[in-house]
This record gives C-alpha cells, sequence and structure tokens, in this order.
C-alpha cells in the first residue's frame, strides 16, 4: 500500500487511536497515583586498589583486577547476608532494597538504598556503606591469622633461636678445649640467622604498612542524604508513556481492524474489488428516494449524474444501450435513487425514457415519483391489464414510468418468463432507454433472471457501506449468468471540485 493509503486508513479511524490513547492515558494516571512513593538515597563510595600491593604489586595494579574487586564488593553488599544484617539492625518489615552501581573509569562505588520512608532509604545506603568497609576488612583474614601475625610469630621463633645461638658460641669461646672448628660453624650459624632476622623484618614491617592500607580500602567520600521528595512513581513519565503507548496500540489495533473489515472505504477499493469499469462516481448528498432538485446547474450531484450519462453512451457509440438494470450487491445502497435521478438527467437530454420498477417485493418507484402503485409490471405479465393502460406519466417530460402493481406469488418466475422478455422488445420500439430497477443480487435471484436481457448493467457500489466479499460475489454471479456489459457506479463517492465543477 501507499502511503496515502495508510494515512486514510489511519484518518478513517482516527476515533480508535483517541479511545484507545485516551484509556492508555487514564489507566497510567490512575496507576501511577495508586503507586506507593518510593525514596531514593546514595551514598559513594571509593574502593582503593594500591600500587605498592597488598601481597603481589603488579597484581593490584593490574585494571583487570580492580575491576573485579569492585564487582565483588557490588556483589557483597547486595548479597543475602548484608540485607539481612541491615534488616535486622533498622528493624525493617522486610529485606531491604539496596543496590551497587560502579561508575565507570573511576574507583567509585553508589550504593542506593530504597525505601517508602525518607530516613529509612538514607538508613540503608549508609548502613551499606558501613558494612562494607567491614566486609572488606574481612575479605583478606577470612578469619584466620593475618600475614603480620604470621610474620611476628616467624620473628620472634628466630631471634629466640638466634640468641641460643649467640649464647652457644659465648660458651665455645669460654671452652678452651672446643676446637676451633666448631665456633667457625657456630659463628657461621648465627650470621645466617642474623640475615634471616633482618628480612623477617622488612617483611614485617611491608605487611604492616599494607595491612593498614588494606584496612582503608572502602572509604566513604559522599554519605547518604535525606531525599526530599520521592523519586518514584514518576507521574510527568507515566502519563507520557500511557499517551505514547496509547498512540502506539491505538495505531496497531487500526490495521488489525481495518484488516478485518471488509468495508470498502474508497473508490480505488471499490475499483479493486470489483476488477470493472467504475462509469460513474456519484456524491450523493440528497436524501435517500429522491430525485435532485436542480437550481444550480453546476450542483456537485447535477453534475455527476449527467457526467455518468455522457459516459454511459460515449462508451457505446456505434450500439448504445437501450436496456439497463441498475442494481447493487445488498439493500440499501442507493441503487433506486441514483437510477431515478439517471433517468431524469437522460430524459432532459431530449431522449424518451420509461422506468420500470422491478423489485417486485420492496417497490420504491412510485413513491420517488410519487405515482400510484395499484397496478403496474406484475399485472402485464400476468395478463390482467395492458402496457398502455399501465404506462404512467411523470412531472418530467419524456419520462414514463411502469410501477410494480401487486405482489404476485412468484416474483422470480414472472421476471424471467417469456412475457417479460416481450414487454421489453416491445418497450424498446416505443421508447429510446429502458431502465430497469432490480432488487439487490445478493437478496433474491429476481434481478438475476433479468440480467441476460440487459444491454448494460449498472452495479452501484456505495463506498464505506459495501463490502468486499459482498461485491466479490456479485461479479462472479453477473459472470455465471453471462452479462453483457457491466460498469460500476460509486456511489458517496469522494467529492472531486475544481472551478465549480465535480
Amino acid at each position: 500500500m501507499e502511503l496515502k493509503t495508510y494515512l486514510a486508513i489511519i484518518w478513517r479511524r482516527k476515533w480508535i487511536i483517541a479511545i484507545v490513547t485516551i484509556l492508555f492515558t487514564v489507566i497510567a494516571t490512575i496507576g501511577s497515583l495508586l503507586i506507593t512513593p518510593t525514596y531514593i538515597s546514595y551514598t559513594t563510595v571509593r574502593v582503593a586498589t594500591y600500587g605498592g600491593g597488598i601481597a603481589d604489586i603488579g597484581r593490584y595494579a593490574d585494571l583487570n583486577y580492580s575491576q573485579l574487586l569492585m564487582s565483588t564488593y557490588s556483589s557483597i553488599l547486595t548479597s543475602g547476608t548484608v540485607r539481612g544484617q541491615i534488616k535486622r539492625e533498622l528493624n525493617l518489615q522486610e529485606r531491604p532494597l539496596i543496590f551497587a552501581e560502579i561508575i565507570p573509569n573511576t574507583e567509585l562505588l553508589r550504593i542506593r538504598g530504597e525505601a517508602t520512608n525518607p530516613d529509612t532509604a538514607r538508613d540503608i545506603a549508609d548502613l551499606g556503606a558501613q558494612l562494607l568497609i567491614e566486609k572488606s576488612q574481612e575479605l583478606y583474614t577470612g578469619g584466620g591469622q593475618s600475614t603480620q601475625e604470621i610474620l611476628g610469630a616467624q620473628i620472634d621463633q628466630i631471634k629466640a633461636e638466634l640468641d641460643e645461638a649467640r649464647l652457644e658460641y659465648d660458651r665455645l669461646l669460654s671452652d678452651s678445649s672446643d676446637d676451633s672448628e666448631s665456633i667457625t660453624a657456630v659463628n657461621q650459624s648465627i650470621a645466617l640467622k642474623e640475615r634471616t632476622y633482618l628480612t623477617l623484618l622488612e617483611q614485617y614491617e611491608s605487611v604492616r604498612v599494607n595491612e593498614a592500607l588494606r584496612s582503608n580500602a572502602v572509604t566513604i567520600i559522599e554519605p547518604a542524604y535525606t531525599p526530599p521528595e520521592p523519586s518514584k512513581p514518576r507521574h510527568e513519565v507515566n502519563i507520557v508513556l500511557g499517551i505514547l503507548v496509547g498512540m502506539m496500540g491505538g495505531l496497531g489495533l487500526v490495521f488489525v481492524v481495518d484488516n478485518l473489515d471488509t468495508t470498502l472505504y474508497s473508490t480505488r477499493e471499490i475499483e479493486a474489488a470489483t476488477k470493472l469499469p467504475t462509469i460513474g462516481k456519484i456524491p450523493l448528498a440528497t436524501e435517500a428516494n429522491n430525485i435532485i432538485r436542480v437550481e444550480n446547474e453546476f450542483q456537485p450531484e447535477f453534475e455527476a449524474i449527467r457526467r455518468l450519462r455522457t459516459n454511459i453512451f460515449a462508451a457505446n457509440l456505434e450500439d448504445p444501450p437501450k436496456v439497463m438494470m441498475v442494481t447493487s450487491a445488498e439493500r440499501g445502497e442507493g441503487k433506486s435513487t441514483i437510477m431515478s435521478n439517471l433517468a431524469v438527467s437522460i430524459a432532459q437530454s431530449g431522449k424518451k425514457v420509461v422506468v420500470i420498477d422491478c423489485d417486485l417485493r420492496i417497490p420504491t418507484m412510485h413513491e420517488i415519483f410519487e405515482q400510484p402503485n395499484k397496478r403496474g409490471l406484475s399485472d402485464i405479465l400476468l395478463d390482467n391489464h395492458t402496457v398502455d393502460e399501465v404506462v404512467q406519466d411523470t412531472v418530467f417530460p419524456r419520462l414514463n414510468i411502469i410501477t410494480t402493481g401487486e405482489l404476485p406469488p412468484n416474483p422470480t418466475e414472472l421476471l424471467g418468463s417469456l412475457q417479460m422478455q416481450e414487454l421489453l422488445e416491445n418497450l424498446k420500439k416505443e421508447f429510446d432507454i429502458i431502465l430497469l430497477d432490480t432488487p439487490a443480487l445478493l437478496s433474491v435471484t429476481d434481478a438475476a433472471v433479468l440480467v441476460p436481457l440487459m444491454d448494460e448493467v449498472l452495479l452501484v457500489v456505495t463506498r464505506s457501506r459495501s463490502h468486499r466479499d459482498a461485491v466479490s460475489a456479485v461479479r462472479r454471479q453477473l459472470k455465471n449468468v453471462n452479462a453483457k456489459s457491466v460498469n460500476v457506479v460509486v456511489n458517496r463517492a469522494e467529492h472531486v471540485r475544481s472551478n465549480g465543477y465535480y
């Protein structure tokens, strides 16, 4: 489909979009107002990784390890253990809503606490930061001895061994019986232990400093504050989202409904559905079953009927149609109104016209032309009256009418009888044009039996009323009964104005 077609569909069903949009907006507004307000407070902490190294300098200088450390702290903060501890310490009814957000390209971690009370939201964020500091200090010890304690024990042990070796050395020096080899061995042992002792002291001091740094790895940069107003729900955002979702949902529903709807809403759709030539487009603005009273010859309705008349005869200059029927797929499509106005227009062009009301079940021509219906077509076909006794004059020059008369018990058989064929042949001798107003083709079979007798069939299809499946069924039916010529007349066609002309 072209963009113009899509826009036409949207415009035609704009009320669906409006209703769905209003509905979603109301739902979003009410829902937003019913949501319990939520307050949010933030605490920002720094998770430091020192180049000096806690145990491995290269490891802590590595960026990937830094990210792993940040992720570890985030997981610890949002763990069930920490949530449970916060719940107990703050005497909360439910587990707190606490979240951690790593700020990219920094050593900062933003802790978010949420609660229905602003003070509680602040306390959750603050307590979460404090617990994170405690957990960070426990992270490296795991509850056992620290590196500093292990080194301290080793230093004490080596010092005791060194003191013992020195005592042994002094004893050997005072004992003249000992040989020099023993003194030399003890002296070497003392030197080795002294070097070991000094090395352990250096390591101990380094570890002491690093563990001091480690105890301050997580520090609070920005403490939590009491939020002045709730962060959720955001009424304006929810309402805007409701409008947008409503519009999109309405738009989708429009195309779903349009796909299910077989109504023909434009002349283009009618032409595509019928696959038949369109010979006239009538923007019939008058009331149903009325003759157009023309005071301005450039009135759109009048000009449309006159154009239809011109097109009918211009299409068949060598063999113009004499017997034509006007029908439709279903009742209420304006065929009788169009036919009566077409008859008036043809008569005004100088041709002698007779209108035959063949809708024996629901006659209308006598009402349109304001004529009695005591006797008519049924009387002619039943040989109750002659044609001359039945044909009536109208207020329009050169225009006569044959009404239906009384409803016979077998209308279909009468219309398809030999008498009907003979009547049409006789009328051809007296009139230039014979117009038959017939029932809708899908209502009864009365119209179908007349089709083979017609020079021209005018199928009235009403925009915004006729249905695609009905029109397709009529097209097949006309083909099955061997219609000679079928043309479409679009009723309620779109107005096209140019310099006063339709």
